[in-house]
């Protein structure tokens, strides 16, 4: 991983959080204020316990929602972004909101909607994850295996656990940080990729620590596990998806695309980014004079909308809408997908990135954890690819479900402009949180 990664945190198919990146998120002691209160490690009750803090002991966690309000500072915080169109969900006990801003298509006036289609990236990640989880339930595989017993030529492969691989601690390099891969992409946008060829990029380079030493970001895991997945399922993986998530939970707006389909489903919102993939992929910053150029609106984004996701395959190909994503994030963290075995072991799986912050963000089973007050936390996930950025995050204590999307990947001034939404959407939801909001 690139020592770049630091200034933004968030890159092709990362998961995402705001509350602690450069620019949208909470200040290193704004960050040690407000998980003070943290357990070291999230030790979730079962979904049918689960209440909120005894209002007579803690003050409510929830802010009354007052939708005008809702929208117009959603609004607000987007035009700082110069984003052309953003969604945001959310579903509360009181009700469920929704913010929309903008336009799904630059040049046209059709505001974006909960039901558009738009390319989640990352967020593929928690469904590439629970499929591995049911398999394991249905004794196809063991998450202690070592991934040669599925695909062979891992470097480090017997000593490599699917484990490792679902928590990002396999060691494995990174096939999104080559800069060889923006080239291509966008020479040509259109060619269709295999997993074979993405891992044939990570597999040239070594890996970069020895198996569970430690925890780096890395694409090439989920690649793995898409292949693990075909393998122990004996069927594709989009075919998995659909008969095992999609269809059982009513998603009919998420779908895994072939790998020679770039379009996608109507209504669907256009996706934009300024320059050229790198700054995605490889989280190259924007020089200078870039920066200025956009931000005084001389340079216009560049639509991504049918560059070829399938680079992306198991790590973040998938396309589904915010209705649908609710929908999902709120089945797995409530356990409708996973049997009670699994789901407790699901919800117990993430540790701590850093070992030095020990209540700092964790990553677990194809999903993040983190706490961003005493009284509220989320399991949550992200993606940012060429055009789009999206947030989804559950938060089971206090049934709060929330999905973030955008059509611009990074604002003019570099941020990654979902994440960047996120603390003034939390700020908005949570009483006792004042996020700095950028």
């Amino acid at each position: 991983m690139r020592t770049s990664r630091a200034r933004r945190r968030t890159v092709l198919l990362t998961p995402c959080v705001a509350l602690l990146i450069a620019g949208g998120g909470i200040a290193p002691g704004a960050a040690a204020a407000a998980t003070a209160r943290a357990d070291p490690s999230p030790t979730p009750v079962p979904a049918a316990t689960m209440t909120a803090p005894a209002p007579t002991r803690i003050p409510p966690p929830l802010k009354p929602i007052e939708p005008a309000a809702f929208q117009t500072t959603v609004e607000r915080a987007a035009k700082k972004l110069m984003v052309p169109g953003a969604v945001v969900l959310l579903r509360t006990p009181q009700g469920t909101y929704r913010a929309v801003v903008g336009t799904s298509e630059l040049g046209k006036a059709r505001p974006p909607g909960t039901n558009d289609h738009f390319r989640i990236a990352s967020n593929t990640k928690t469904m590439t994850a629970a499929l591995i989880m049911l398999l394991a339930q249905d004794g196809k595989l063991r998450l202690n295996d070592p991934v040669s017993a599925y695909v062979p030529g891992v470097p480090n492969g017997e000593h490599i656990t699917l484990a490792d691989l679902l928590k990002m601690r396999s060691g494995l390099y990174n096939y999104t940080n080559t800069p060889e891969l923006s080239a291509t992409l966008d020479a040509d946008p259109g060619k269709a990729w295999t997993p074979q060829q993405i891992l044939a990029i990570a597999f040239r380079h070594p890996p970069n620590f020895a198996p569970d030493a430690s925890y780096e970001y890395s694409n090439t895991n989920y690649a793995l596990l898409g292949l693990v997945a075909e393998k122990a399922g004996g069927r594709p993986l989009a075919q998995q998806f659909r008969d095992r998530l999609f269809t059982p939970l009513g998603m009919k707006g998420t779908l895994l695309p072939a790998a020679d389909d770039r379009s996608l489903p109507e209504p669907a919102a256009h996706g934009y980014m300024y320059g050229g993939s790198v700054y995605a992929l490889a989280d190259d910053p924007y020089p200078a004079a870039m920066r200025a150029a956009a931000q005084s609106g001389k340079l216009r984004p560049v639509d991504y909308t049918r560059q070829n996701p399938s680079y992306a395959t198991a790590a973040g190909g998938a396309v589904s809408t915010a209705d649908d994503l609710a929908t999902w994030i709120r089945s797995l963290v409530t356990g409708k997908v996973l049997d009670p075995a699994s789901q407790q072991q699901w919800l117990r799986g993430p540790q701590a990135e850093d070992p030095a912050a020990p209540d700092g963000q964790k990553y677990g089973y194809g999903i993040a954890y983190q706490r961003f007050g005493p009284n509220s936390a989320m399991y949550y996930h992200g993606g940012e690819l060429p055009g789009y950025n999206s947030f989804i995050g559950h938060d089971p204590v206090n049934d709060v479900t929330l999905v973030i999307w955008t059509n611009l990947t990074l604002s003019p001034d570099g941020r990654t402009t979902a994440q960047a939404l996120l603390p003034t959407v939390l700020n908005q939801i949570y009483t006792g949180l004042n996020l700095p909001t950028g």
